[in-house]
This record gives C-alpha cells, structure tokens and sequence, in this order.
C-alpha cells in the first residue's frame, strides 16, 4: 500500500450546514428535503474532477457529548436543535458518502475537528501533503506548513495569511486568541468583554496565553487587568475547550483513507434515487452511465463572452442565430419595472459556452468610478441603438428562430416599447415551473446552481449596493459583458437540459398549450394596462385619512391615553395590560400577539378592537391602494401596467405584482370604493366576465358527485341544494341562516377546512362544526373518497395532477410533523381544483385575442386578469356586441380536451368602471 502522498479531509459536519443555508430550499419527489444533499454531491463531484488526492476521508460528528462536555459541562449546551428539514438529511448524506465509495467517519466522545487534526497529523508525519475541505474558523489553528484549509463553496484556499487575517495572529496562536475572545456559538466563555480583535493585540504584545495571565497585572486598564486576574482559570478551560486534538486513538486507520474506485452503478442508482439530473449527467459525462439523459450540448471548460461594439460583428452573430434556428436572448436595462426601464444592451447565446454582449447605451462613468474599479473615460465605443435593433429585428421577429429567454415576457416587453415584436420564444423559467412546480423556486440563479452548478455573476458585483448602487448604463462594458453574456448563456443551457423533460415526463401538453402561448398574451395586456382615476383615489384618500383620525381619536379616547396604534407592542400593552382583555398571548419577542385572528376574536369584549380593527382596515386601504395606486399611474399612459408572475403559485394561478391589483378587497364597502377608480377611456365601456363558482363546479366534476353535478345542469342555488341534503330542509322558504352555513362548508371543504375553522367562520361549537361536516360527507361521500385518493396519490408520487396534466408538487405530504403534513394534505386537496380552474382561464386567455380579431372584435383589448375574472375595454358600440363571443370562449375553455359533465357559467358586467362592471 503506497505512503499518502496528498490527505483530503473533508469536514462533512461542518458543510452540511453550510450546503443547507447556502442553497434554496430543494426536494426529491416524495417530498424529502434535499438541499443539503445536493450541496454535498456537488462538492465531492468537484473534488472527484479535480483534486489529486490519492486519499479522502469524509469526517462527521456522532453526538453532542464529547470529552469537552467532562471539562466544562455547557460546553456547546445552547445548541438549538438542527432545523426540522435538515434532519431527514444527515441519513441521506452518509447515503451520499457510500455512493462515492469514500469512508464516512465517526466517533464516540470525540468532535470531528479531532479527528481531523489527528488525521492531519499523522499524514504530515507520512511527509503527505494536507488539504482540509472546509472553512471553519476552528481549523484554522491546523494550518501549518503542509496543511492548508480549502473552502469548496467560495472555491478558496486558507492559508496562513487569510488566518491572519481573521484572527489577527498566526495558526500557531489562534487557539490563545479563541481562549480569551470565547466563542458564543459554542458556549466557550473566554474573558468578559474581550473579542478577538483585543485578544489579537494583547497575543502579540505577550507572546502567549500563559505569558499574558502572568503578566496581567501590568494590564494599564483596570478593567480588563481586573477581568484577567479573576477569570485566569476560565480563560485557561477555554483553550482547553478550542484545542484540537491532535492524537485521538481513532478507530479508523489513516490507511483505510486510501482512495478507492467509484461503484458506478451504485453511485448511478442513487443520483437517480434522489432526482439529482444535473448530477447524473455530470456523472453519465465522465464516467459513462446505463442510460442516456437530458444532457444538451457538451459543454466548454472555459466559457467565451465576446463585446459586440460594430455592425459587422454583429450581423456576423444575427446571420449565425438564423443559421442555428435558436438562439438565447437577454436585455440589460435601467430597471426593473418594464413599463419605465430603458434598453442598455443585448446578449445572444447561439452555442453553449459562448456568447456576447451588445451595448447599446452606456454612458460616461463620473462619480461612479471609485466603486467600479475606474474613473472618469470617454463615451464607450458601442452601435447605435436605433441601427442595431434594425440588424436584430428580423432575426427576433423570425417565425424560423426560437427565441430563448429566462423570463421572457419581461424583455419582450422592452423589444415591443422598441418597435421589435419578439417571436416566437421559449422561457426556461416555465419549462422549470412545469416540470418542477412547487419543488423550488424558478429564477435563475437558483436553476443555474440546481441544474449547472454554476453560482452566476451577482448584479451587485457589477452595478454595487444600497447608495452607491448604479444603473446598469453605467458599468463598465468588461464588467457588463461578463455579467450580461453568460445571463444568455446559462439561459441556453438550461434550456438544453430542460426542453427534452418534458417528453421525458410526458409534460409537453402543459407547456405547449397552458404557458408559452400565454406570454405573449400576458405581455400585450400589461403593455394596454388600464386606465385609473387619481381624482377618484386622491377622493377617497382624503376621506379614509379624516376616518382615520377620527378612530385613532376615538380609540385613545377608550384607551384613557394616546399610544401609536400601528405598534404591536404599545396596542398590545393597552389590550392586555391596561384593559386586561381575556386571551393575551406573548410573542417570541415578550410582546402580545396583535394580529387580526387575536383581535377578531376580542371583538365582542371591548368597542375598542371592532374600532381598531376599522382603523387597520382604512389605514391599509389608504397606504396599499388609494396613495400607492396613484404613484403607479404611468405618466405617459395615464394608466396603471402591472405585471402579472407565471410561477408565484405553484397550483399556476397567476399573480399581479408592482402593483398588485388582484388583492384589492371585495367584500368590503370601501374596497370596493377602489374599483370604482378603475375607468374605461373615453368612448369605452370596462366588461367584467367572472366564472361563476367555478371552483365548486370542478370538485363536483373532478370527485363525480351526481347530486351536485345535476344541480348545476339544471341551474340551482348550489349553496341551497347542500344545504337541503345536509341539513334535510325544503329549499323553499330556507333560513338564510342554513344556507350560509352550507355555503361556508361548500367553500370549506375545497381548501380541506377543520371543524376548529368552520366552528371560527360560522360562530358555533366545535362539535356542531364537525356534526355539519360528517353530515356533509355523509350526504356526498364521493368527496371524501377524492380527498383520500388525491392524499394517497399526492403521497406516493409526491404531487398532484390538474385535470390537464399539469403536475403540482407537495413537498410536505410525507413529513413527520403533523402540523406542517396537515398543511400539506390541504393543499393536495385543494391544487387540483384550484390548479384546474387557473388552467381553464389560461386556456381562454389565449384563445380570446384571436377569436375577438376574427369575429371583428379587434378593437376590444384583454385588460386583466383577476383570479376567475377577466376585464376588457370595448368600444361603447360594441360592448353588447361582444360579450356573447367573451362567455362562449370562456365557458367552453376546457374543451376539446375536456368534455366536462357541469356546464362552466360566466357572468358578465358592462359598465364604466371596474366596480359597476362587475
């Protein structure tokens, strides 16, 4: 057996954590976190592709009590315990280890830091040479000649100097510094009031620990003289607790590190097992693998970006796009909100691993200089804005060129405020989002970390932070082109790695039919944005700020004091300290629990809460919507353009950002005061089409509930019907007292609702909330069967399915804490239905702008979108005209896929503002 020659280390412990906090959220498909899993492969890839270690130890901690615990007993005792979704990980992790054929170590009474320092020790003895996989600041003092710290996420290497730099002194003096600064962390006590930078200075005026206690009493400062002389002994018991071990009789010999081949087959298995596809393609690249994957392209070792700063170039880039048919395409712009940002520059990606970056409006850097690494230069050479997008606009707009884009909608939209029609594309976000919906989440950063392992260039590498942060015209064109070529080029390869999934998975409908036609749709409605009122708001501010104060005056008034009622603690203090109402609950921070479930629920126990209540009400109307809505009309426009998200509900429902106009509240009288801002422009009338309890339709649909689905067919009071089968009462002459209890359950059952949430919502007991909803599924028990089926479905694949295939992944649905798989079996209840109901909007929305062009239409523009309602602007002699085509679209949206057995109802509304409309 050959003499080590190089030691890897490898601090598995130590970078478990760090993987788990360093990386998003991850699972596999029956809900296991894995983040922290991956990490750890990711690592042990690398180091499998580039190292030369001949020997590899991978070291883990087996308890919390060590020796160190004999020395000093709350050593380390404040621990808080490992986060729940980390847990299930450290099995998966020795998994990992095996995989790799590597020897995972352990042992009793004893941290891994000591058997790394005695491993490296002993290899040192061998005259090998040390790396210790691993940044913590307690391995530091190991540093010595031979021996070297590497940190894999950071890809650096520590060294003497960099300990110097942390610690203010050499390796051989980090564990006096530890001594005296103490670690919190771990319970090491060190001396009052010193950290390490005094612990630093007084090492190297001493020399040593030993050295400085003796010598304490020439301490100038009485303080800390006072502070040395009396907790000598402590800071002596701290160095013993920051020593590392160095000659610990391990279990495992060092000759038993000897690296081994990898089992490919076993290694192969549980990359599969885990769902790791970049992995395995990795693992299929350099080792050959038994079956073929989603690989894409090879890859280059060293990527290529190229500045773009002439016409012919250019055209040399657009002539090679139309050649390949797809090519990768990203804008640089002055911000994020599309209806404001101006166009800086362009970045295409043809082929993997090169790319470039085309400036189309960089400016002068001036004060900026400092921040950026230069100071003041001439204009930089770049095309003209004007000239370039006329070389690349028949490449953009070719119908023969897939145009690739991560998030698309938003630099389709810069194209179109520049006269440039993109089309047609493809976005990786989406292909992500229906691949793997409510797995994680779907920037790119996180898909080039999941899928590439590559951490992309940060935008505040390249533009800074907080004041001194600049607008991306302002950095210099190096830097931007790093940053925007491989944008584009980390774009194309995940596009290369994700496209053929969904044949794979048989996914393809989803994408082709629910999400890439939609972006072009959504893209036009946030361009046309609708017309609002700043009278109307300015009006109704005005009138919620006198409401507003007079409740605060009211409220203090009941108080017997003026306190500011937006602080939790000061109203918290007045409810329970001072009018002691019932059920005061602290918060993890001492104060009472204020939030509006507590207060709800004091609301029969003091005039103050109903008043308080009202005043959080108009206060949040105000700050959300009458002031900020007024900020967002589009001084050019005179209309607000939001920005609706394709991936913020994993069920796929859209969501409305900057500003949000689909949480504007219905259901009270001065939300819907709001609605009325939101006006048709002159000539127009706004027509307001709502699927009529579309939600309970799909359940009746999707479990098979003759009763419910006859009721629809023949047009009943649904709510009326339920609660005649429940509650055995005639329809005719029904107390709207029981019918609004059936509806309650009616809804209720749809988002898995408790007896606790139903006795809350309808003010009665417990026991008669659990009585209705046995009788209710007593009365239909096709819905608990579905409610058990899509449970077991959801638990053995770990999602559920739309009715139109489209996958909703529940990472919870296995997990031992009841609370959070409670949760999570709601949610596998409710996605099919609600995931079913955002599918067949989207399949209207993009059927409507066609039909309405070809039926003469073309002049009615799609608004927006808000849950099952769409609004349109339609000219003031059309508007009835239009509305039949709007409802047939809309209620036959499903077909011809689905056939449903329930008739889709559509309500519409024609008026001149949004609230009258609807």
């Amino acid at each position: 057996m050959a003499a080590p020659r190089h030691v890897y280390l490898i601090d598995g412990s130590g970078y478990i954590f760090r993987a788990f906090y360093g990386l998003p959220p991850m699972s596999r498909s029956d809900g296991t976190p894995t983040n922290a899993v991956y990490g750890f492969c990711n690592m042990v890839f690398k180091l499998v592709e580039e190292s030369d270690a001949d020997y590899v130890g991978v070291i883990f901690d087996r308890g919390r009590k060590t020796f160190r615990n004999d020395i000093y007993e709350d050593y380390k005792g404040h621990r808080p315990e490992a986060p729940e979704d980390l847990v299930p990980q450290f099995p998966l992790i020795r998994d990992a280890v095996e995989a790799f054929n590597l020897p995972g170590i352990d042992m009793e009474g004893y941290e891994a830091d000591d058997l790394i320092a005695t491993y490296a020790a002993q290899a040192r003895e061998q005259g090998a040479e040390v790396t210790i996989v691993s940044s913590d600041k307690d391995l530091m003092q190991l540093v010595r000649d031979g021996v070297t710290l590497w940190d894999p996420m950071k890809n650096k290497t520590i060294g003497p100097d960099e300990v110097h730099e942390k610690f203010g002194v050499g390796p051989d003096r980090v564990v006096d510094v530890q001594a005296l600064a103490g670690d919190s962390s771990d319970n090491v006590p060190g001396v009052e009031g010193i950290g390490i930078k005094t612990a630093a200075q007084l090492i190297n005026e001493y020399g040593d620990l030993d050295s400085l206690l003796e010598r304490a009493s020439e301490i100038k400062q009485p303080k800390r003289r006072e502070r040395l002389t009396e907790q000598a002994d402590m800071a002596r018991i701290s160095r013993q607790l920051v020593t590392l071990k160095p000659d610990v009789d391990v279990e495992v010999p060092l000759e038993k590190l000897e690296r081994v081949e990898i089992d490919k087959d076993k290694l192969l298995t549980f990359l599969k097992d885990m769902g790791f596809k970049r992995l395995l393609s990795r693992f299929e690249a350099d080792f050959g693998g038994a079956e073929e994957t989603s690989k894409g392209a090879p890859v280059p070792e060293k990527a290529d970006y190229s500045l773009v700063q002439d016409e012919a170039t250019l055209q040399k880039w657009v002539d090679h796009a139309m050649e390949v048919g797809t090519v990768a395409v990203d804008t640089e712009t002055t911000g994020l909100n599309q209806a404001y940002a101006d166009l800086v520059g362009v970045s295409l990606c043809v082929e993997a691993g090169k790319a470039c970056y085309i400036p189309l409006a960089h400016k002068v850097q001036a004060a900026q200089g400092d921040l950026l690494g230069g100071g003041a230069e001439e204009t930089p050479k770049q095309i003209d804005k004007a000239r370039a997008l006329e070389i690349l606009k028949p490449m953009l707009e070719n119908p023969g060129v897939l145009k690739v884009g991560q998030n698309i909608k938003y630099d389709m939209t810069i194209f179109a405020r520049n006269g440039v029609q993109v089309a047609p594309i493809d976005d990786t976000m989406l292909l992500s989002f229906v691949l793997e919906g409510g797995m994680h989440g779907h920037g790119m950063d996180e898909l080039s970390e999941l899928h590439l392992g590559i951490s992309p260039i940060k935008f505040k590498e390249v533009a800074g932070t907080g004041k001194s942060q600049i607008t991306f015209d302002y950095v210099p064109l190096e830097k931007a082109c790093d940053y925007a070529a491989e944008d584009a080029d980390i774009t194309l390869r995940l596009h290369q790695i994700l496209k053929p999934q969904l044949l794979e998975k048989k996914l393809t409908s989803v994408y082709e039919t629910l999400e890439r036609p939609l972006v072009p749709v959504l893209a036009s409605m946030e361009q046309a944005g609708i017309l609002v009122d700043p009278a109307k708001l300015k009006e109704l501010s005005t009138d919620f700020a006198q409401r507003i104060e007079t409740l605060a005056g009211e409220i203090h008034e009941l108080a017997g004091q003026e306190f500011n009622i937006g602080s939790p603690k000061q109203l918290g203090e007045v409810l329970f300290g001072k009018l002691e109402l019932p059920g005061g609950k602290k918060t993890k921070s001492g104060g009472f629990s204020t939030d509006a479930s507590v207060l709800e629920g004091l609301a029969h126990e003091h005039e103050i809460v109903a008043k308080i209540l009202d005043w959080r009400m108009l206060s949040k109307l105000k700050s959300t919507y009458t002031d900020a809505l007024i900020a967002d009309i589009n001084p050019e426009t005179r209309r607000v353009h939001t920005s609706y998200m394709m991936t913020g509900a994993q069920t796929g429902r859209l969501s409305s950002t900057d500003p949000n106009l689909q949480n504007i509240p219905v259901r009270t009288e001065e939300g819907r005061k709001i609605r009325e801002a939101f006006i048709a422009k002159p000539g127009y009338k706004l027509i307001s089409a709502d699927y009529s309890q579309i939600e309970l339709r799909l359940i009746s649909e999707i479990a098979n509930l003759k009763t419910m689905q006859d009721a629809f067919r023949q047009g009943l009071d649904i709510h009326a019907m339920t609660a005649s089968e429940v509650f055995g009462v005639p329809i005719e002459g029904m107390d709207p007292v029981v019918r609004r209890n059936a509806k309650a359950i009616n809804f209720g059952i749809i988002y898995g609702i408790s007896a606790f949430g139903l006795a809350n919502q309808l003010g009665v007991s417990r026991g008669e909330a659990k009585e209705f909803i046995d009788h209710y599924f007593e009365r239909f028990p096709g819905i608990r069967k579905f409610m058990d089926d899509v449970i077991e479905e959801c638990r053995a694949e770990g999602y559920v399915t739309t009715l139109f295939g489209r996958r909703i992944h529940i990472g919870s649905i296995n997990e031992k804490n009841p609370m959070r798989r409670n949760y999570a079996e709601r949610q596998a209840i409710n996605a099919p239905i609600q995931g079913t109901a955002a599918d067949i909007i989207k399949r209207a929305m993009t059927r409507l702008p066609k039909a309405l062009d070809d039926a003469g239409f073309g002049d009615v523009t799609m608004l927006l979108q808000v849950h099952d309602e769409l609004i349109f602007e339609a000219p003031e002699d059309k508007a009835e005209a239009v509305v039949p085509l709007i409802k047939e679209i809309m209620e036959n949206a499903a077909a011809p896929a689905h056939h449903l057995s329930v008739p889709l109802d559509v309500d519409a509304g024609i008026a001149d503002n949004w609230r009258e409309a609807h």
